[in-house]
C-alpha cells in the first residue's frame, strides 16, 4: 500500500478549512491591516504562504487535484464543461467522472472516517466512509447528501448549497445578505456534524468568498467604493468562523493538524478576452450558423476551438466529426497557434504569460482527452470561450477573475506546500501514520 501497513489505530485528527478563491495576497493585506485577528494568530503558529494550483485555474479542476493529489491527465477532469468523446456534444463532468480515488476513499480503507462539507466537484454525492455534502455545482440537495438519513436535519437547518448567483450578480445588497445567511447555515451545519458524528478528517469549504470576488472585487481594491466596508466585513465574518472552528480544534485530544487552503487566487479584471472570437477572426474557427450560441456550433473548415476558460483543442481528423487537421500537421499548427496567441495584445500589452502544450502540464491515462494547448494569462486578462461576442475584448458584469499563482496554504505543523498537488499525501499521513 502507498502509505505502509497500519499496525495500530491512530488517534490523529485533521481539520481542513477551504476558502474558495481566496488569494494569499488579500489575506496578507487584511492581516497586516488588523482586519483578521483570528487568522493572524492561527497563521503565526505554522507555515502560511502562496501556492500554485493547476491549469486551468478553476474550481472544477483544482478541487479534484487537491482531493486526489493528481493532475487532470490522471483524474480525468479538465473543466466545468467538456465534449463527449468523438462529438461536439457538451456535458458537465461530475463526481462520477473522477477516475481515481479521493483522499477520503483512501482514508476509509484504513478505517478512518471523514466529514466533508460543501466541497466543490463532489456532486452527485456518493458513498464515502463518513459524511459528504456536495458543493458547487450541486443542483439538487437530495442528491448532494450522503448518507441520505442526514437530509432531514439539513432541511431543518435550511441548508443551502450556494447563494442565488443569478440575482446576486445584479444586486449587491442581496449579495451581501445572501452571503451572510449562507455562511451562518454552513457554520451551524459544521458544528452539528462536528459534535454528532465520529470523524478523523473534518473538512468544510466556504465558497461565498469566490462569489463575493467575482461580483464585487472592485470593492476590495477601491477603498472609496460604496461596498468596500461590506467586503471587509464579510471577510471578518469568515475570520470569526475560522476562529470558532479553531477553538474547537484546540480542544481535541490527541495529536492533531490544522490545514487551510484555497483552490486558486483572484484579481481585478482589466478586460475579458473572447478566445473563440479571436480564433474566428483569424480563420481558425468556422461556425455552422451566423449567430452561434455555443462552441458546439462548430462548422466545416475549423482548425481549432476553445473551451472555457483557456483550453485550446485542435480539430483533428478521426477525433472529431468535422475534423480538418491531419496528424502530420498537428505539431506545426500547435507551434503556429502558440506564437500567434503570445502576440495578442491589449492596449499594447501582451495578454498572456505562457502557452503550454498538453504534455507540459498533464500526464496519465487520460492525456488524450486533454486540451492541446492551455493559455495562462497575465493578471487582469480574463479568458473566456463564449462564442456570442462580436469583439475579441469586452466586459460583462464580473469584476474579479481567477489566478494561478496566488492561492494560499496554511498548516500548523509547518508543512510547506508549493502546489495544490502536494497536500493530499501530507494530510493523509497526518491522519494515518503513527
Amino acid at each position: 500500500m502507498m502509505f505502509g501497513f497500519l499496525k495500530r489505530r491512530s488517534n490523529k485528527k485533521v481539520v481542513i478549512i477551504g476558502l474558495d478563491g481566496v488569494p494569499y495576497s488579500l489575506l496578507r493585506n487584511l492581516i497586516e491591516k488588523g482586519k483578521l485577528p483570528n487568522m493572524k494568530e492561527i497563521f503565526s503558529k505554522g507555515y502560511f504562504g502562496p501556492m500554485k494550483v493547476c491549469l486551468p485555474e478553476i474550481s472544477s479542476v483544482s478541487w479534484p487535484s487537491f482531493m486526489t493529489g493528481t493532475n487532470s491527465g490522471t483524474h480525468g477532469i479538465y473543466g466545468f464543461m467538456d465534449f463527449k468523446p468523438g462529438t461536439y456534444e457538451l456535458y458537465f463532468p461530475n463526481f462520477n467522472d473522477l477516475k481515481v480515488p479521493t483522499l477520503f476513499d483512501e482514508l476509509g480503507k484504513k478505517g478512518k472516517r471523514s466529514i466533508i462539507i460543501n466541497l466543490p466537484s463532489t456532486y452527485p454525492a456518493r458513498k464515502i466512509p463518513g459524511v459528504l455534502i456536495s458543493g458547487f455545482v450541486a443542483i439538487d440537495l437530495k442528491k448532494a447528501v450522503y448518507p441520505s438519513s442526514l437530509l432531514p436535519k439539513l432541511q431543518e437547518l435550511n441548508y443551502r448549497i450556494d447563494i442565488d448567483t443569478t440575482r446576486a450578480r445584479k444586486d449587491p445588497e442581496f449579495l451581501m445578505r445572501d452571503l451572510d445567511e449562507t455562511l451562518k447555515i454552513r457554520e451551524k451545519t459544521a458544528h452539528y456534524l462536528w459534535e454528532n458524528e465520529k470523524w478523523d478528517l473534518f473538512m468544510v469549504v466556504i465558497t461565498g468568498t469566490d462569489r463575493l470576488q467575482h461580483f464585487l472585487f472592485d470593492a476590495y481594491v477601491d477603498e472609496n467604493h460604496p461596498y468596500h466596508e461590506a467586503f471587509i466585513n464579510y471577510y471578518q465574518k469568515i475570520d470569526n468562523f475560522v476562529g470558532r472552528i479553531y477553538e474547537k480544534y484546540l480542544k481535541l485530544k490527541g495529536e492533531k493538524t490544522f490545514f487551510m487552503l484555497s483552490d486558486h487566487g483572484f484579481t481585478q479584471i482589466k478586460t475579458e478576452v473572447y478566445i473563440n472570437r479571436w480564433l474566428y477572426e483569424n480563420g481558425y474557427l468556422k461556425f455552422n450558423t451566423d449567430k452561434p450560441q455555443m462552441v458546439s456550433d462548430i462548422g466545416p473548415g475549423t482548425l481549432a476551438f476553445a473551451l472555457d476558460p483557456s483550453r485550446i483543442y485542435i480539430n483533428l481528423k478521426e477525433k472529431y466529426p468535422l475534423g480538418t487537421v491531419d496528424k502530420k500537421d498537428y505539431d506545426h499548427l500547435r507551434d503556429e497557434l502558440k506564437q500567434a496567441f503570445l502576440e495578442i495584445k491589449y492596449e499594447n500589452e501582451p495578454i498572456l504569460r505562457q502557452v503550454f502544450f498538453k504534455e507540459e502540464l498533464y500526464s496519465g491515462p487520460y492525456l488524450d482527452y486533454a486540451p492541446d494547448l492551455v493559455l495562462l494569462s497575465k493578471h487582469g486578462y480574463d479568458l473566456k470561450a463564449t462564442v456570442q461576442p462580436d469583439t475579441v475584448f469586452g466586459r460583462s458584469d464580473l469584476q474579479g477573475m481567477h489566478t494561478y499563482d496566488d492561492a494560499f496554504y496554511f498548516c500548523d505543523r509547518n508543512m510547506e506546500c508549493k502546489t495544490i498537488f502536494e497536500i493530499k499525501e501530507k494530510l493523509i499521513k497526518r491522519v494515518v501514520l503513527n
